[in-house]
């Protein structure tokens, strides 16, 4: 295909191609001739990841072009050097310079779990920073509830593991692992806000509910209920064929 095709099917300008060409993230095409080249299915794909790293991801141009040389680097592959590059580069949101007793919390809690988790890792450091958040409003989470998500964390990423048992590609083992590991995120989010919203929106309603065969409690009855809302209160002076007074207005003696 045509850079003008490559542009359609992307969903980026001509300019941008240009521009992921010369900073090395995406390979030149095939030249047809002296100005022209030709793309194809594969040049397409690699445009699609570079678009999904930096857009969704929010990688840096630089940082994802680390990461596609990883790719396309088989011992970086092997050895696991791409998830490492490309978790470590992940943005996390800004929050407060996280506490020490938050360190020491996320510590204690990759030590229970056996993880091994560098130093200088950003996922320690943003778990650190919402946790201090967290503590900071008032509702710390304690060691068991953090150990309850993590083991949670733990399964979802031995399932996306799972997927890639049947890849022997080195190189594809790494792309899908990298897709798997980085643009699911949003997924993952995506589900827990909705679980969130089934269980909140099929909790049973309780204060409005009147179960048949019973009858709601009262303070006052109905009768008394419906005067109060519709009618002021009559005074003891009062019959049914006086002239309703405000009741601000002292009742006259007519007698």
């Amino acid at each position: 295909m045509r850079i003008s095709e490559l542009s359609r099917h992307g969903g980026v300008t001509v300019a941008t191609i240009k521009y992921y060409i010369r900073e090395g993230l995406l390979p030149p095409g095939t030249p047809t001739a002296t100005t022209q080249a030709a793309y194809d299915n594969q040049h397409l794909r690699r445009l699609h990841l570079i678009r999904a790293l930096i857009a969704t991801c929010g990688l840096s141009v630089n940082t994802t072009k680390e990461v596609i040389l990883a790719l396309t680097d088989n011992e970086s592959a092997q050895s696991g050097h791409t998830m490492t590059i490309a978790l470590d580069a992940i943005r996390h949101p800004h929050q407060p310079t996280p506490d020490t007793a938050q360190f020491a919390e996320v510590d204690a809690l990759i030590q229970d779990l056996g993880w091994h988790i560098h130093n200088t890792a950003p996922a320690r450091t943003a778990l650190a920073d919402t946790l201090t958040a967290l503590h900071r409003l008032g509702i710390p989470l304690n060691h068991q509830t953090l150990l309850t998500y993590a083991k949670l964390a733990e399964q979802t990423a031995t399932t996306d593991l799972e997927q890639l048992t049947d890849l022997s590609n080195p190189q594809e083992h790494a792309e899908h692992a990298l897709l798997l590991t980085i643009l699911l995120e949003p997924a993952l989010i995506a589900l827990r806000r909705m679980a969130h919203q089934h269980h909140h929106t099929n909790q049973p309603e309780t204060h409005n509910e009147h179960p048949q065969g019973t009858r709601r409690h009262h303070t006052i009855s109905d009768t008394e209920e419906t005067t109060h809302s519709t009618t002021p209160l009559r005074t003891p002076r009062q019959t049914p064929h006086n002239t309703p007074h405000s009741d601000l207005e002292p009742l006259q003696n007519t007698e």
